[in-house]
């Protein structure tokens, strides 16, 4: 059984650094894996201050903390994350940390939106490969619509805030992405790359776990 590798999550906005500390060091002590999301360089300069934490890695584009103490094995198929563009990074790579906090690999296929679609059709067979496909954008949000029927997977769309004020930060794309007439697309809130990227581990990972136990019983 491949096991799931859920990180302790702390969700940084809205809490002091005092409060983060010490939900991070609480955790931390049970010998779990840490996740914080949204923090900032204040923030991981404050938990290594604590000197109780040296194997902290801090990652400025996806504003994420981590703390792994465990390792799980890792997964045999790959998880590609694709951008509309480079904005959107932020996000895609918040999806990224996640993804392989959880012991998956992941991959940023980055700024394949409208104007750089030919950079689409050059990834197809990695694409086709997949199990499932992150897709993170912003504007108007059609990307991953594109995407969905260009393969036979299911597309889990991040909608991001990114794009002019028609875009009312990421509710423009989060109701294109809702009304997608491309089947298996499924949609997360604006700006979270970090359900996205658990989601998919999800299915990922129960499809290799099936694909394992259909070998293993052909054998019997």
């Amino acid at each position: 059984m491949i096991h799931s590798g859920m990180p302790d999550v702390i969700f940084c906005p809205g809490k002091t650094t005092e409060q983060i500390i010490s939900a991070f060091l609480n955790i931390a002590e049970k010998g779990n894996n840490v996740l914080a999301t949204r923090a900032d360089e204040k923030i991981f300069d404050a938990l290594i201050r604590t000197g109780r934490l040296p194997r902290l890695k801090f990652d400025k584009i996806a504003r994420t903390i981590i703390l792994e103490q465990k390792t799980f094995e890792h997964s045999v198929s790959l998880l590609p994350i694709i951008t509309g563009g480079a904005a959107d990074l932020p996000v895609a790579s918040e999806a990224r940390a996640t993804a392989e906090i959880m012991g998956h690999n992941a991959e940023i296929i980055s700024d394949v939106g409208k104007t750089g679609m030919y950079k689409l059709v050059t990834q197809l067979k990695k694409l086709r490969e997949a199990n499932v496909i992150i897709v993170v954008a912003g504007m108007e949000g059609s990307l991953p619509s594109v995407v969905a029927g260009l393969v036979d997977c299911p597309v889990i769309a991040v909608p991001t805030s990114v794009g002019s004020g028609a875009s009312f930060q990421g509710i423009a794309p989060l109701l294109t992405m809702l009304n997608s007439c491309s089947p298996g697309v499924s949609v997360v809130n604006i700006d979270n790359g970090y359900a996205a990227a658990v989601c998919a581990v999800m299915i990922n990972k129960k499809l290799e776990t099936a694909k394992v136990e259909s070998v293993l019983s052909s054998h019997f």
